[in-house]
């Protein structure tokens, strides 16, 4: 790659990651270029082009690989059970890869990528965009300047209301699928109290098939030990029909909640794309502002509203840019998504047998 050439990127796969997330912010990055989708369903082959008419499009993987040299950079979109193959015949090919998460179905796996990029000297990341919701982003602020004081309890829930299962690869029971809420929107929770709080010593989880027809968990909870002392509550589910805060976090001086999601995915689904209206990518309007407090309820106005922080997703492909060209540091390690991948199956293991586990 020349300084001041764009780095070309293949992405594989143009479903719901590729086609919402990947290929919009990869072209919405200075110094990133959509040179290729890989993608074999013809619907999907013709709304790549529609939306980015200079990019190539092939139909299999092989035919991306044919042309390594030519590339500089590829993003595995695909579903979760090819991650590990795609992203390791990328390695074998000299290419640096991005992964959407889970990067793989067991931390053994993810090691052994990471360690595969780390013997041929490549970049290897992966995709976990949620470490830049608008929300996240303000609570790692205000735990940084001391605002709740010392943290004691987290609550995490990523909440939905759908109670008809959808189908797809995504709710299979088929473990190669590696599919269900556990490993789907439980990798976005753990990966965040991890981020925030540390190291996990004790995993209990409680991992559930409600919905009539389901084949796979769509109602999970998982309460986390952390080393320092924090006890993370974390939920995940498809079936809740009243939604519950997005963060509940409990410190020494105060609490923080905050309600509603982040809006960028809602953003992308609906056509948006960075940086095309400057200035409120990713904000959000002062009544979803979550509230700090202590001995007062945020339903009744008790606490002060904090603004929340835009959202940022463009900032990952900007620092995995910045990685290739001047080796600045990789935004999410394939090591940091395996030691979320332990807890995952603690979690599994502590589900299964009814019982605490250590990672």
């Amino acid at each position: 790659m020349t300084h001041g050439t764009p780095l070309r990127v293949g992405l594989i796969g143009y479903g719901l990651a590729g086609s919402v997330f990947h290929a919009p912010l990869i072209a919405a990055t200075e110094g990133l270029h959509l040179d290729t989708v890989v993608t074999s369903h013809p619907q999907r082959q013709a709304q790549a082009r529609a939306e980015f008419p200079d990019v190539r499009v092939v139909a299999g993987p092989d035919e991306l690989f044919a042309r390594a040299g030519e590339l500089d950079l590829v993003v595995v979109a695909s579903p979760n059970r090819t991650h590990v193959p795609l992203a390791t015949t990328a390695l074998e090919a000299g290419l640096p890869v991005v992964v959407d998460k889970p990067v793989a179905g067991t931390a053994a796996e993810a090691r052994g990528l990471a360690a595969l990029a780390e013997e041929r000297g490549l970049l290897l990341s992966v995709f976990q965009n949620r470490r830049w919701d608008n929300d996240f982003r303000t609570l790692r602020e205000l735990i940084a300047k001391g605002e709740l004081g010392d943290v004691w309890r987290f609550e995490s829930r990523f909440e939905r209301w759908r109670p008809q299962p959808k189908g797809g690869w995504r709710e299979s029971g088929d473990p190669a699928e590696i599919g269900g809420l556990l490993y789907d929107l439980g990798s976005h929770v753990v990966d965040q109290a991890l981020v925030l709080f540390g190291p996990v010593t004790q995993v209990y989880a409680e991992v559930l098939v409600r919905r009539e027809g389901a084949e796979t968990d769509d109602d999970t909870f998982l309460a986390l030990t952390h080393a320092n002392g924090v006890r993370s509550h974390l939920y995940v589910s498809a079936t809740a029909a009243q939604l519950g805060p997005r963060f509940r976090v409990l410190g020494s001086r105060a609490g923080f909640v905050k309600y509603g999601l982040d809006p960028q995915e809602a953003a992308l689904r609906e056509g948006r794309r960075p940086g095309a209206e400057p200035g409120d990518w990713g904000t959000e309007e002062e009544s979803l502002w979550g509230r700090v407090g202590a001995g007062e309820s945020p339903l009744t106005g008790g606490g002060r509203p904090v603004p929340t922080l835009p959202g940022d997703y463009p900032a990952y492909y900007a620092a995995v840019a910045a990685a290739l060209r001047d080796g600045a540091p990789n935004p999410v390690t394939a090591w940091e998504a395996a030691a979320a991948l332990d807890v995952l199956e603690a979690a599994r293991r502590s589900a299964r047998d009814g019982v605490v586990v250590t990672p």
